[in-house]
């Protein structure tokens, strides 16, 4: 039984916290539990580059330890983003290579960052998740070239963010990591999924997806 609060603004990373006092004030509580992500190129201004997260992953473990030294602080690893792998406009760090590519590329830096800061209870490996279900036939793997049969988009229209296939399967991550819980345990009670028009056979895909990524980390 959880009671959830997000802070959620586009397009920033973990430092970006720290320039809003009166946001920062908002989040000094005694949370038990908190999930978050830097930007997910790692480094808007330098793509592929790890440096920033590794620092600010830091600050902010500080952050949030001071106010609970028990708080469960877990990295959330974004996924491999088609917009910066297929589009001639696409950084050099990633073009022509694959979406899978780039979410390891992103797993590694946060990897490293809960390496240099032992006290994250670990990481959501969510990039992993899409790889998975990209390379398990759950999930088409280049949404420019139009969508294969019987697979399912995880990008929303920019290629960038997800779509409601992409969310539902983060959700399973969050829900595994944090809860402890096995994500098939949902299979047949889950309505979320149908709220969202996802069939029952997709839920089910992607829960096994997400219980097979969950059973393959830490």
């Amino acid at each position: 039984d959880y009671d959830v609060s997000s802070e959620l603004v586009g397009g920033k990373d973990l430092e970006y916290w720290f320039t809003v006092p009166a946001t920062l004030a908002r989040l000094n509580k005694k949370w038990d539990v908190v999930v978050m992500h830097g930007f997910s190129t790692l480094d808007q201004a330098h793509p592929g580059d790890r440096t920033l997260l590794l620092s600010s992953s830091k600050r902010i473990a500080d952050f949030f330890l001071k106010a609970n030294p028990d708080a469960k602080l877990y990295l959330f690893a974004t996924w491999g983003r088609a917009d910066q792998v297929y589009p001639d406009t696409a950084p050099p760090v990633w073009k022509g290579k694959t979406p899978q590519q780039m979410g390891a590329d992103v797993e590694a830096a946060y990897e490293q960052a809960v390496k240099e800061e032992p006290r994250y209870a670990g990481i959501v490996p969510v990039g992993l998740a899409w790889n998975r279900a990209i390379d398990t036939g759950v999930a088409d793997a280049n949404p420019y070239d139009g969508l294969d049969a019987n697979k399912v988009d995880l990008w929303a229209y920019d290629h960038y963010h997800a779509s409601s296939y992409g969310y539902y399967l983060e959700a399973l991550m969050d829900f595994g990591r944090i809860t402890g819980h096995d994500p098939l345990e949902l299979k047949g009670k889950d309505r979320v999924a149908e709220a969202l028009g996802i069939s029952p056979a997709q839920s089910t895909a992607l829960m096994q997806v997400a219980h097979d990524t969950l059973a393959a980390t830490k």
